[in-house]
Protein backbone atom coordinates (compact mmCIF):
# COMPACT_ATOMS: atom_id res chain seq x y z
CA UNK A 1 0.00 0.00 0.00
CA UNK A 2 1.63 3.63 -1.08
CA UNK A 3 1.37 6.51 1.17
CA UNK A 4 0.95 9.84 -0.46
CA UNK A 5 1.45 13.87 0.74
CA UNK A 6 -1.60 15.28 -0.51
CA UNK A 7 -0.72 19.10 -0.39
CA UNK A 8 -0.97 22.63 -1.73
CA UNK A 9 -1.66 26.16 -1.72
CA UNK A 10 -4.39 27.93 0.15
CA UNK A 11 -5.52 29.66 -2.90
CA UNK A 12 -5.94 26.75 -4.24
CA UNK A 13 -8.93 26.17 -2.64
CA UNK A 14 -11.56 24.20 -5.08
CA UNK A 15 -10.80 21.13 -6.87
CA UNK A 16 -11.53 20.70 -10.70
CA UNK A 17 -12.79 17.56 -12.35
CA UNK A 18 -8.54 16.60 -13.17
CA UNK A 19 -7.55 16.76 -9.66
CA UNK A 20 -10.20 14.76 -8.49
CA UNK A 21 -10.01 12.08 -10.93
CA UNK A 22 -6.48 11.73 -9.79
CA UNK A 23 -7.21 11.47 -6.28
CA UNK A 24 -10.38 9.11 -7.25
CA UNK A 25 -7.15 7.01 -8.77
CA UNK A 26 -5.19 7.02 -5.19
CA UNK A 27 -8.38 6.23 -3.57
CA UNK A 28 -9.33 2.98 -5.75
CA UNK A 29 -5.85 2.39 -5.65
CA UNK A 30 -6.00 2.11 -1.63
CA UNK A 31 -3.25 4.38 -1.12
CA UNK A 32 -3.34 6.25 2.71
CA UNK A 33 -3.45 9.81 2.25
CA UNK A 34 -1.21 12.05 4.40
CA UNK A 35 -2.74 15.44 4.61
CA UNK A 36 -2.72 18.87 6.67
CA UNK A 37 -5.44 21.04 8.52
CA UNK A 38 -5.26 24.41 6.54
CA UNK A 39 -7.85 26.04 4.44
CA UNK A 40 -7.25 26.18 0.69
CA UNK A 41 -5.95 23.04 -0.96
CA UNK A 42 -5.85 20.89 2.45
CA UNK A 43 -9.38 21.38 3.22
CA UNK A 44 -10.77 21.30 -0.32
CA UNK A 45 -9.37 17.36 -0.43
CA UNK A 46 -10.08 16.74 3.23
CA UNK A 47 -13.85 17.67 1.52
CA UNK A 48 -13.53 15.37 -1.33
CA UNK A 49 -12.22 12.43 0.43
CA UNK A 50 -14.67 12.64 2.88
CA UNK A 51 -17.26 13.21 0.33
CA UNK A 52 -16.50 9.73 -1.13
CA UNK A 53 -16.29 8.21 2.65
CA UNK A 54 -12.46 7.37 2.46
CA UNK A 55 -10.72 6.08 5.09
CA UNK A 56 -7.18 5.82 4.86
CA UNK A 57 -6.81 9.16 5.93
CA UNK A 58 -4.18 11.19 8.27
CA UNK A 59 -4.82 14.65 9.31
CA UNK A 60 -1.34 15.80 10.20
CA UNK A 61 -1.69 19.33 12.54
CA UNK A 62 0.44 21.09 15.01
CA UNK A 63 -1.19 21.95 18.47
CA UNK A 64 -5.18 22.17 17.25
CA UNK A 65 -6.34 20.53 13.80
CA UNK A 66 -8.41 23.40 12.03
CA UNK A 67 -9.75 21.05 9.73
CA UNK A 68 -10.13 17.67 9.84
CA UNK A 69 -13.74 16.97 7.81
CA UNK A 70 -13.83 13.64 7.93
CA UNK A 71 -13.14 12.85 11.43
CA UNK A 72 -10.30 11.03 10.39
CA UNK A 73 -6.89 9.87 13.02
CA UNK A 74 -4.46 12.81 13.68
CA UNK A 75 -1.09 13.03 13.78
CA UNK A 76 0.45 16.17 16.23
CA UNK A 77 3.79 17.27 15.56
CA UNK A 78 5.39 18.83 18.57
CA UNK A 79 8.38 21.31 17.83
CA UNK A 80 10.99 21.80 20.86
CA UNK A 81 10.42 25.83 20.22
CA UNK A 82 6.93 27.29 19.73
CA UNK A 83 8.05 30.19 17.91
CA UNK A 84 4.68 30.39 15.63
CA UNK A 85 7.41 30.95 12.65
CA UNK A 86 7.94 29.36 8.68
CA UNK A 87 9.72 26.81 10.46
CA UNK A 88 7.10 26.07 12.72
CA UNK A 89 4.11 26.28 10.16
CA UNK A 90 5.94 23.73 7.70
CA UNK A 91 7.19 21.35 10.45
CA UNK A 92 4.12 19.09 9.79
CA UNK A 93 4.68 19.32 6.39
CA UNK A 94 8.14 18.05 6.73
CA UNK A 95 6.92 14.98 8.44
CA UNK A 96 4.24 13.77 6.36
CA UNK A 97 7.43 14.50 3.39
CA UNK A 98 9.23 11.60 5.72
CA UNK A 99 6.18 9.54 6.39
CA UNK A 100 4.96 9.25 2.60
CA UNK A 101 6.44 7.26 -0.29
CA UNK A 102 5.63 9.98 -2.59
CA UNK A 103 3.74 12.80 -3.18
CA UNK A 104 1.23 15.02 -5.08
CA UNK A 105 1.04 18.84 -4.49
CA UNK A 106 -1.64 21.25 -5.84
CA UNK A 107 0.23 24.58 -6.70
CA UNK A 108 -0.42 28.13 -7.64
CA UNK A 109 2.98 28.63 -9.04
CA UNK A 110 4.28 30.94 -6.46
CA UNK A 111 2.84 29.39 -2.81
CA UNK A 112 6.46 29.43 -0.60
CA UNK A 113 5.26 26.50 1.66
CA UNK A 114 4.20 24.07 -1.75
CA UNK A 115 6.97 25.00 -3.06
CA UNK A 116 8.90 23.64 0.28
CA UNK A 117 6.99 20.79 0.28
CA UNK A 118 7.98 20.02 -3.55
CA UNK A 119 11.45 20.28 -2.44
CA UNK A 120 11.75 18.24 0.57
CA UNK A 121 9.97 15.65 -0.97
CA UNK A 122 12.50 15.75 -4.56
CA UNK A 123 15.57 15.79 -1.77
CA UNK A 124 14.24 12.80 -0.13
CA UNK A 125 14.22 11.00 -3.59
CA UNK A 126 10.36 10.33 -3.57
CA UNK A 127 8.72 11.31 -6.67
CA UNK A 128 6.18 14.03 -6.75
CA UNK A 129 3.32 14.68 -9.15
CA UNK A 130 2.71 18.10 -9.40
CA UNK A 131 -0.66 20.50 -10.17
CA UNK A 132 0.44 23.74 -11.53
CA UNK A 133 -2.81 25.45 -11.61
CA UNK A 134 -2.17 28.35 -13.94
CA UNK A 135 -1.23 25.59 -16.43
CA UNK A 136 -4.09 23.34 -15.29
CA UNK A 137 -1.65 20.53 -15.65
CA UNK A 138 0.40 17.81 -13.70
CA UNK A 139 3.92 17.59 -14.01
CA UNK A 140 5.72 14.61 -12.94
CA UNK A 141 9.04 15.08 -10.99
CA UNK A 142 11.59 12.51 -9.80
CA UNK A 143 14.83 14.92 -9.31
CA UNK A 144 16.06 18.70 -8.93
CA UNK A 145 16.44 18.78 -12.90
CA UNK A 146 12.76 18.24 -12.80
CA UNK A 147 11.89 20.81 -10.39
CA UNK A 148 13.93 23.62 -12.47
CA UNK A 149 12.46 22.74 -15.84
CA UNK A 150 8.88 23.30 -13.59
CA UNK A 151 10.14 26.58 -12.43
CA UNK A 152 10.87 27.57 -15.56
CA UNK A 153 6.96 27.39 -16.19
CA UNK A 154 6.55 29.58 -13.39
CA UNK A 155 6.36 33.97 -13.29
CA UNK A 156 10.42 34.32 -12.31
CA UNK A 157 10.08 37.26 -10.25
CA UNK A 158 7.40 35.28 -7.93
CA UNK A 159 9.75 32.27 -7.91
CA UNK A 160 12.92 34.01 -6.76
CA UNK A 161 11.09 35.48 -3.89
CA UNK A 162 9.46 32.27 -2.99
CA UNK A 163 12.88 30.90 -2.72
CA UNK A 164 14.85 34.03 -1.13
CA UNK A 165 11.75 33.89 1.57
CA UNK A 166 13.03 29.99 1.98
CA UNK A 167 16.42 30.82 2.36
CA UNK A 168 15.70 33.19 4.90
CA UNK A 169 13.45 31.10 6.92
CA UNK A 170 14.60 27.77 7.32
CA UNK A 171 17.81 26.15 8.78
CA UNK A 172 18.18 22.94 9.54
CA UNK A 173 18.12 22.98 13.06
CA UNK A 174 14.40 24.49 13.10
CA UNK A 175 13.23 21.62 11.61
CA UNK A 176 13.66 19.20 15.01
CA UNK A 177 10.42 17.64 15.50
CA UNK A 178 8.10 14.78 17.10
CA UNK A 179 5.11 13.22 16.51
CA UNK A 180 2.16 12.54 18.24
CA UNK A 181 -0.32 9.78 17.23
CA UNK A 182 -3.66 10.79 18.63
CA UNK A 183 -7.21 9.85 17.40
CA UNK A 184 -9.86 12.88 17.30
Amino acid sequence: MTTVFIGGSRAVSRLNSLVREKLNDLISRGCTILVGDANGADKAVQRHLADGSYQKVVVYCMDNCRNNVGGWETRRVRMPDARRDFAYCTAKDLAMAQDAKCGVMLWDGKSTGTLNNIHNLIRAGKKTLVYLAPDKTFYKLSSEQDLRELLQRCHPGQIQQAQRRLRDRLSPAEHQLTLQDTRT
